[in-house]
């Protein structure tokens, strides 16, 4: 027996709406946000840590953190002065664009200008899920191998920068960088593979230019 099943409603049509809200009100109070995407421990955290210290001066920075369990990351980032909200997802493998307005009224937009959103560690389900930000970005370490961006490549077809961490550990692990330039590049033209270690600074500077430049696009819309 064939059983057919007709969806006359996008399944993601709520979570769109409030992408819509949430777009709204960033575009109206010139906040520039940055959905923040990897697997586990490739560094996202460590990465926003050491942006704050560096931009911190320049930029009034506000972040949401997404975690399944507890407020670790979130304290981090509390313990450098920016305002962080955490949010749990109790067993949920991404962010949605409703959790984030639920966090809202925690935050003073007219107070900020920069609101990162560090998802959830996963490669698969955050890049499916607009939040209304202006740019998704993903974090890929050089531990993790090259075979990830072939294998996940709903994630970097998403994302239009993909920031290459940890690249301190190349000389003692089986990476090459042109490889995944390569991978990327057939998978999405458009985005740029940057290569840095938050650890150690290395490439720091062009994310930090990065930043800048999204900033004052921004400021123009």
């Amino acid at each position: 027996m064939n059983l057919e099943v007709k969806l006359n409603t996008n399944v993601l049509t709520n979570n769109n709406v409030a992408a819509d809200y949430n777009r709204d009100l960033f575009h109206k109070t010139k906040t520039l946000v940055i959905n923040v995407m990897s697997s586990p421990g490739a560094g996202k955290t460590t990465l926003l840590e050491e942006t704050i210290k560096k931009l911190s001066k320049q930029y009034r920075i506000g972040v949401i953190e997404g975690d399944l369990a507890t407020e670790k990351d979130a304290d981090r980032i509390r313990q450098l002065g920016a305002k962080a909200v955490q949010i749990n997802t109790h067993g949920g493998c991404h962010l949605d664009a409703r959790m984030v307005v639920a966090t809202l009224p925690e935050f003073d937009f007219e107070e900020i200008d920069i609101l990162f959103i560090e998802n959830v560690g996963n490669l698969v389900c955050p890049s499916g899920y607009d939040l209304g930000q202006n740019h998704k970005v993903a974090v890929l370490s050089v531990p993790e191998g090259n075979d990830k961006i072939p294998k996940y490549p709903q994630m970097f077809m998403r994302t239009e920068l993909v920031l290459l961490n940890k690249v301190d550990l190349l000389p003692y692990l089986d990476f090459d960088v042109e490889t995944a330039k390569e991978d990327l590049k057939g998978i999405n033209p458009e985005s740029t593979l940057l290569p840095l270690s938050a650890k150690t600074q290395e490439g720091m500077d062009s994310w930090y230019s990065w930043i800048d430049e999204a900033y004052q696009a921004c400021l123009k819309q």
